[in-house]
């Protein structure tokens, strides 16, 4: 196996938590430089690596493989782009981008370079949504005619210093936490007809939308997407009815918290729920009736590097296509225009 080498745009939250134990858990990558432009807190995971401080750096040498994008929202098409015209393979951390046109502009460029270009979905790989997944696909409520799913936080104050919390282009709860859900309806079932979206700001010297509401009609059934940071007490994450039964998940994927504590992805009962958190159903199928716990399917974060690695060494298939990231930009987009005319618009 031989190792791609990687650099990493910025070690933040994204890099520090998630792609950085990632990549080091992975032996097809090689962190060789990072960019860092006043800390050197990168040294504690890749000791062997180049802390550089200024981002040509990177883009200028010519033995770095892939660009890890994990910057601000405003500035991932800006870096991305200056990426791929450096002839480099190019992970994007979500949202994709600000708009649908620098997306459009991003994806005809990686082709027209030849290299891979993705979005660090990463909660495609959640346990609970991998769950779903397998409820849809299987059937197992029969014909689906409402899906509700909640990414819910408490924390009822704005921090400080964030450049989340600031008026810019792509920050809010929407870029934030909508472009994960928006795209797990996107892999479940496809683009909707329409959708009626509402958001806005709900803490006091809140500058950024905090909560979001959103109704999206699909031929014959809906799915309700919902957000907000002043939830406390939550409810369930993941609510499905169909014409047979309903399934009910609580609880959050634990591999973040995992990661946060350190622990290596991969080890033993890796992205395993507790029985506790495990989804209820309530079917009938076969001809049966069915009531009790579904033990869920173990989350896999490491699964999305493994793909950019097989997509860059062998030419598979990428997992999450740029594509597919660009439609959950337009809707997205279409949250707003729904908002701003506080109506239902077309897709």
């Amino acid at each position: 196996m031989t190792a791609i080498k990687t650099a990493l745009l910025s070690f933040g939250m994204s890099g520090e938590v998630f792609h950085g134990p990632l990549l080091r858990a992975h032996s097809g990558f090689d962190v060789t430089h990072i960019l860092e432009r006043t800390h050197q807190r990168s040294l504690k995971q890749f000791p062997a690596a180049t802390i550089v401080r200024n981002i040509e750096t990177i883009f200028n040498n010519n033995d770095i493989e892939l660009i890890i994008v994990n910057t601000p929202n405003a500035s991932h098409f800006d870096y991305a782009k200056a990426a791929l015209e450096a002839g480099k393979h190019v992970v994007v951390e979500k949202p994709f981008s600000v708009t649908v046109e620098e997306a459009d502009a991003l994806i005809a460029l990686a082709k027209v370079k030849g290299k891979v270009l993705t979005v660090f979905q990463n909660r495609r790989w959640d346990g609970d949504f991998l769950t779903v997944k397998k409820v849809v696909e299987g059937n197992l409520l029969g014909k689906i005619v409402e899906v509700e799913t909640h990414y819910d936080r408490f924390r009822n104050y704005v921090e400080e210093g964030s450049w989340k919390e600031q008026r810019l282009e792509g920050t809010g709860i929407l870029y934030n936490l909508g472009s994960h859900l928006l795209d797990q309806m996107i892999v479940l079932f496809g683009m909707p007809l329409s959708l009626d979206a509402r958001m806005g700001i709900q803490r006091p010297q809140g500058q950024v939308d905090d909560y979001y509401d959103i109704r999206m009609q699909y031929k014959g059934f809906h799915t309700i997407i919902k957000s907000s940071y002043l939830v406390r007490e939550q409810g369930p994450r993941y609510v499905l009815h169909g014409v047979e039964g309903s399934f009910v998940k609580y609880g959050i994927d634990p591999q973040e918290q995992a990661l946060k504590d350190g622990l290596k992805p991969g080890s033993a009962r890796w992205g395993h729920d507790e029985v506790s958190a495990w989804g209820k159903i309530n079917t009938t199928t076969n001809g049966l009736h069915v009531e009790g716990k579904i033990e869920t399917v173990a989350g896999d974060y490491l699964a999305f590097y493994e793909n950019v690695y097989e997509a860059i060494r062998n030419g598979a298939t990428l997992a999450v296509k740029p594509e597919e990231s660009r439609d959950g930009i337009r809707l997205i987009e279409a949250c707003f225009e729904s908002n701003a005319q506080q109506r239902a618009v077309k897709l």
